[in-house]
């Protein structure tokens, strides 16, 4: 088919779909109606895709279980990886648009918070990319986690409604309809399927999202007496177990409803599965752990051990049977060193849920304490990693007995947990402990985010293999001394930060300088990723400036993004502090000139896709020990920033593929920093540390908002008193604080050499390669999964 018959036939589409949904033509449609009917003719491009889902009797399935799936936009993705963005664009231009503004007519799909829902995202991707069976499951969330709004600095939680209007890349598969039940009512669990699309490779995997409705989704006898609320209750009750991600759990009724949304989706997913195999092998159930295998991404989708037991046994399995496959089926990804994130649940939640779930852990804890007894662990370390501790049913511990395979997603994070986190359960079975360092996939946060790289690469390189193959990159690492080269990185990255400057003007009412460094932070809120830290140094440099000290011939412009979850206080609390310290400081004219402080709301996948290309430099400052891996870290390197950051997480990685001279890293190692962290007095870094207790202090100062003084009394005792379940600065801001001004100083001051920087930025994109998803993909599918590409 001809460029031009090509440009005929979707322009007939989008004319069709025009027509058919809204009763117009191209020469009456707004952006909005015109996205919908391009995104409609897209989806014809991408369908029938039933035929080629990878999903044959004769092909081994891997399941990705999530909580979430942050996929962003899907319009652009799936253009570029088809090869029509070019066909698209040329119509829209035709009738007077630019395809850039029709795509953002797009909402990004509320389905994730973090570092987790995104490495799902990309790992559906590069599977599709390497033609490798792996299909995810998780919730359609209808408001997601929230939509922040930052009102005088605080944040507001408000219903991200991103399914107000249609979504046209999802397909609803009412014939694949179950019912999930609990003790207390039962539901009809309905699968929606997104499309994921490899890279021009003529291949599809499924994103299957689980929607809760009502099997009596209204009670006309109740209407008709007009009890009109008590007519929808039912519905209502069902649809809370979707309508947001993470729900608050710090009332009882908040956990229940947590617990149900995780029971939800593994139970319908399994039930499906278990469907098809009976399709096709009957009730003879010997050759399920050939033709399938189960990643479990965290502890969230747990509950998929006991449900998949259960669901066995009710197909006249014993335990004994079912228990047989179950532990060839289920691999675990631990994505925390953090002991609270290892999910834990009261006994009497699954009593009042679902009993008979109870009682196949009940059995799991039994056939445990056999097995470590067997081992000779001790009687105290049984009890303490049990499935059952006392009234607690501790899901990290049922995924590491029942899985074959355990991951940790960082090298330094799989030696903690092998030598900490998990320790008994690695003296138990060391052969199931492996490392996969996550990844990203270079296709949305590069060739799509990032198109004037992107194009240079693809120059010097003579063609668009480093899309499929990142590792390519290395090839160009020569081309650090040339100098009209490097002065084009440059000017790419500037008009990155000028797109970047306008977005935000025209969108957030944010002025932002594009000529100044940009430094960056952004990711989810919590006290071990210490945004804290960076607003204290931030604060010392404007406290320097008013001293009259000269602090850099460079301005720099500090950009943050950052949800907090909606019950945790302190982390709100930090939020607000940054937003007070951006007002002190972009207020004064003599202080603006040098530096701006933005905390740019409601961060996600879209937003993100603007920020890594424009960043210069990326900060990655955990508590060592505490960062699992990191994936923001990766996007950044990828785009040519560089990072400053500790020793933690996929940091040392980053470190050992680029060098010293090509990253900022400070502060202690791991195998130094426990003890260290141990004898620390957090006063004696405040009453010793060069402005330090100004800086602590300004948290009880009058400069900032009043009407925050309960949460910055709460910091400024967390950092100085602690409490009597956690010592002072457990996270070691303090303590680290003058490490990290004098590096971040140094990569300021490195920022003056333009041809030296852009050398560092141009070394850290060539080796990005080992940072690719793909590669990450690969490693779980030949290693893990036993999957190969079909």
């Amino acid at each position: 088919m001809t460029d031009k018959m090509k440009i005929e036939d979707v322009e007939k589409a989008i004319n069709a779909h025009l027509r058919s949904n809204f009763a117009l033509s191209l020469k009456e449609a707004k952006e909005h109606e015109l996205w919908y009917a391009m995104a409609k003719t897209l989806m014809e491009y991408m369908t029938p895709y039933k035929e080629r889902r990878g999903d044959g009797s004769s092909v081994r399935q891997a399941h990705y279980f999530s909580a979430e799936f942050l996929i962003g936009r899907s319009f652009l993705n799936n253009a570029l990886n088809l090869g029509l963005y070019d066909v698209f664009s040329r119509i829209a231009e035709k009738w007077g648009f630019s395809l850039p503004g029709i795509l953002e007519e797009e909402l990004d799909p509320a389905l994730g918070n973090g570092g987790l829902g995104r490495l799902a995202a990309c790992f559906l991707d590069s599977a599709a990319n390497e033609r490798l069976p792996l299909s995810g499951h998780g919730i359609l969330y209808r408001y997601g986690l929230f939509k922040q709004v930052l009102e005088d600095g605080f944040q507001q939680e408000h219903p991200d409604a991103w399914r107000a209007t249609a979504y046209p890349f999802a397909i609803r598969r009412e014939e694949e309809a179950c019912l999930v039940h609990y003790r207390d009512f039962s539901v009809r669990a309905i699968p929606y399927e997104i499309p994921i699309l490899g890279y021009r490779n003529d291949y599809v995997n499924i994103l299957q999202l689980w929607h809760a409705e009502a099997i009596e989704p209204f009670d006309f006898s109740l209407f008709n007496s007009q009890q009109f609320a008590a007519a929808v209750a039912e519905q209502n009750k069902v649809e809370d177990i979707c309508r947001v991600l993470y729900p608050n759990d710090s009332s009882r009724e908040g956990r229940l409803l947590r617990l149900r949304q995780q029971y939800f989706f593994v139970s319908a997913s399994l039930q499906n599965i278990i469907r098809q195999y009976k399709e096709r092998r009957g009730s003879n159930f010997s050759a399920f752990s050939n033709e399938h295998v189960f990643q479990l991404n965290d502890t969230h989708p747990v509950l998929a051990v006991p449900e998949f037991i259960r669901l066995l046994m009710e197909e006249a399995l014993s335990f004994e049977e079912a228990w047989e496959i179950t532990r060839r089926v289920f691999a675990y990804t631990n994505h925390t060193t953090l002991q609270e994130a290892l999910e834990r649940w009261d006994v009497s939640y699954f009593e009042e849920l679902f009993p008979a779930i109870f009682d196949i852990i009940k059995r799991i804890d039994t056939e445990f304490r056999k097995t470590a007894q067997l081992a000779s662990l001790p009687e105290e370390a049984i009890n303490r990693i049990a499935p059952l501790r006392q009234k607690e049913v501790q899901m990290a511990s049922i995924a590491c007995f029942s899985s074959f395979k355990i991951n940790g997603v960082a090298k330094i994070h799989s030696e903690i947990l092998k030598e900490k986190t998990l320790q008994e359960f690695y003296s138990l079975s060391p052969e199931k402990f492996t490392n996969k360092t996550n990844g990203v996939t270079p296709r949305r946060w590069l060739h799509h985010s990032n198109p004037r790289l992107g194009n240079l690469l693809t120059e010097l390189l003579g063609s668009k293999a480093w899309i499929g193959n990142l590792d390519l990159l290395a090839e160009l690492e020569k081309y650090q001394d040339d100098p009209r080269l490097m002065e084009e990185l440059r000017k790419i990255k500037g008009e990155n930060k000028k797109d970047l400057a306008a977005y935000l003007k025209r969108e957030r009412n944010i002025s932002l300088d594009p000529n100044a460094l940009l430094d960056v932070q952004v990711k989810r809120l919590h006290e071990y990723k210490r945004q804290l830290l960076n607003a204290f140094e931030i604060l010392d440099r404007y406290y320097r400036i008013k001293e009259g000290a000269v602090v850099s011939e460079t301005p720099v412009v500090y950009l943050f993004g950052a949800k907090a979850a909606s019950s945790y206080y302190r982390a709100k609390g930090i939020i607000k502090f940054i937003n007070d310290i951006a007002k002190v400081i972009n207020k004064d004219s003599q202080a603006s000139k040098l530096m701006q402080v933005h905390f740019i709301p409601n961060y996600n996948v879209s937003l993100a896709e603007k920020i890594f290309p424009a960043a210069d430099l990326s900060e990655q400052i955990s508590t060592v020990g505490k960062e699992a891996s990191g994936t923001g870290n990766m996007k950044f390197m990828m785009n040519g920033a560089l990072t400053i950051g500790t020793h933690d997480g996929a940091n040392i990685e980053i470190l050992e593929a680029v060098g010293e001279e090509n990253a900022f890293i400070f502060g202690h190692t791991l195998s130094t920093f426990p003890e260290i962290l141990a004898a620390y007095s957090a006063k004696d870094s405040y009453q010793t540390v060069e402005g330090l207790q100004e800086l602590v202090d300004t948290l009880q100062a009058e400069v900032l908002d009043i009407r925050a003084k309960d949460m910055y009394d709460d910091i400024y005792y967390s950092l100085l008193q602690g409490s009597d379940w956690e010592k002072a600065d457990q996270y070691y801001v303090l303590g680290d604080f003058a490490e990290y001004r004098k590096m971040r100083k140094l990569a300021h001051d490195a920022y003056q050499d333009q041809e030296a920087w852009s050398r560092k930025a141009w070394i850290n994109i060539c080796r990005s390669g080992r940072f690719s998803s793909d590669r990450t993909i690969r490693e779980y599918a030949k290693e893990i999964w036993r999957i190969s590409p079909n």
